[in-house]
């Protein structure tokens, strides 16, 4: 029996994304002891009977928390927004859980074997947005004297959700937390705290990010414990590119140890000529080697 398990969702348009992402977990012969499960948010049935072949199970994502319907209506694949918050109900027979975007590709099993065991004890195992060359996510407008206009994700998604300007200033110049990828255990108080939260935030606020601003609830408002890893565990590729590594043929961190990207994560796209690469995988950018030379190259996983 499989203790840990992998969990992702997509829709029909990220089908090929989540494939990568499954093709990219199982070449590693350390997966064979993981399970991979799915939330299906709008897969074909032709796209479900492929990936049947691959994965452990398939379960239809759910609206866990009752949202309204002109929020919803035609975008199913929000619901990785909520369902996310609830993985022991729909996969209860594993112990730990690592959610990891579809939009995301396992490049080093070492980061993988990492979350399972930060979230240890009833830990939340993530990643901060924040690091050497990362861009600035928090920024402000001083008028004069002590007066200022505080412009940052977590203020802005905060005041939305009108959960407070007492717990939004305490979040405003918290690092973000990125919930692309995440662990937990399934008896950890984690759930419940960020599931508390996000029916919160969902009242009053949008649904893309309500999650997220839960989360980052839980962290810093609730103490829910957190063992943050590095960021190669989540390389958001749109806050700093990586460089490619010709000789090991692999993508690494752009500044020195250089230390190998572990997950790379393409949220928010990286877009070229009014394209997303996530949907367009003959988009090659320039990038730098080790030489700082540049090369031409795709940050989506090839076999």
């Amino acid at each position: 029996m499989k203790k840990n398990v992998i969990v992702s969702l997509a829709d029909a348009n990220y089908f090929p994304l989540l494939e990568e992402l499954v093709d990219s977990i199982k070449r590693f012969k350390e997966s064979e002891k993981v399970a991979i499960c799915i939330l299906d948010a709008g897969l074909t049935s032709e796209q479900k009977e492929k990936l049947s072949k691959k994965v452990d199970e398939i379960k239809s994502a759910e609206w866990d928390i009752e949202v309204s319907d002109f929020k919803v209506k035609g975008k199913e694949w929000l619901k990785s927004q909520v369902s996310r918050a609830f993985l022991p109900k729909y996969f209860p027979n594993y112990e730990k859980y690592l959610w990891i975007d579809c939009d995301a590709w396992v490049n080093d099993w070492n980061c993988v074997a990492l979350y399972f065991k930060a979230c240890d004890n009833g830990k939340l195992g993530i990643t901060q947005t924040i690091g050497p060359g990362y861009k600035i996510t928090s920024k402000v407008n001083w008028l004069f004297g002590k007066l200022a206009i505080i412009k940052s994700q977590n203020f802005k998604h905060a005041v939305k959700s009108k959960i407070g300007y007492d717990k939004a200033r305490k979040l405003a110049f918290a690092p973000h937390i990125n919930i692309g990828v995440f662990s937990l255990e399934k008896n950890s108080k984690g759930w419940s705290s960020w599931q508390n939260n996000l029916s919160k935030t969902l009242k009053a606020g949008n649904i893309f990010g309500s999650e997220g601003l839960a989360i980052n609830m839980s962290v810093y408002i609730d103490d829910l414990e957190t063992e943050f890893l590095p960021l190669n565990c989540n390389w958001i590729t749109s806050n700093l590119l990586p460089k490619y590594d010709e000789n090991q043929k692999t993508f690494v961190e752009p500044y020195l140890p250089n230390y190998k990207i572990g997950i790379m994560h393409l949220a928010a796209g990286i877009w070229k000529d009014g394209k997303d690469m996530r949907i367009d995988k003959s988009i090659e950018i320039d990038i730098e080697n080790l030489d700082n030379k540049k090369i031409k190259r795709s940050l989506r996983f090839k076999k």
